[in-house]
C-alpha cells in the first residue's frame, strides 16, 4: 500500500485533473466523483512503482478513463437518467457554452480535446494513454474541432 503521505500528494497534484476527465467523459457530478475516489483508491492498494512524475500521471489518467468507461458500460446496460452539474465546473459564460458544446460530443472527441487543450498533453502522449495511433489523435482533435466549432455556432452564435 502507498504511504497516506504519497496519497495525499497525489490527491493534491493530480485530483482537479482527475476530476474534470471524468467530468468530461461522464457528464455528471456525482460519477466524476467516484470515478477519482476509485482511481486513488486503486492507486493506494495497487502500489504501483513509477520512473517519473510523468509516469505516475499518465498512469492515472489511465485508470481514471478506465473507470469512467466501466461506469458508462454499466449505465448503457442499466438505462440510467443523466443528471448534469455543469455549474460546478464553468464559472464565466463564454466558458460554459464552450463547456455546453464540447459536452455534447460524442466521448471519443471530448477525450482528446480535454486532454490536449485542458491538461495540456502532446499528441503522442495521448495516444499512448488512448491506445491509438498519433495519427488518430491528429484525426480526432481534428474533427472535434470541427463538431465543436459547428455545435458552438449553431448554438450560441
Amino acid at each position: 500500500m502507498q504511504s497516506i503521505d504519497c496519497v495525499r500528494a497525489a490527491v493534491c497534484n493530480y485530483g482537479d485533473m482527475l476530476y474534470r476527465l471524468c467530468f468530461v467523459m461522464l457528464r455528471n457530478t456525482a460519477d466524476a466523483e467516484d470515478a477519482v475516489q476509485e482511481t486513488f483508491i486503486a492507486y493506494t492498494t495497487k502500489s504501483p512503482v513509477f520512473s517519473d512524475k510523468e509516469h505516475e500521471k499518465a498512469w492515472l489518467l489511465k485508470v481514471a478513463s478506465n473507470k469512467c468507461r466501466d461506469i458508462l458500460r454499466f449505465r448503457n446496460r442499466h438505462q440510467l437518467t443523466e443528471l448534469s452539474g455543469l455549474e460546478a465546473v464553468v464559472q464565466d459564460d463564454e466558458s460554459s457554452h464552450i463547456h455546453e458544446a464540447l459536452m455534447e460530443l460524442p466521448e471519443k472527441f471530448r477525450l482528446v480535446l480535454t486532454l490536449y487543450y485542458i491538461d495540456e498533453y502532446k499528441v503522442k502522449e495521448i495516444a499512448e494513454i488512448i491506445k491509438k495511433t498519433p495519427s488518430a489523435v491528429k484525426m480526432r482533435l481534428q474533427k472535434g474541432r470541427k463538431l465543436l466549432e459547428e455545435k458552438y455556432r449553431k448554438e450560441y452564435m
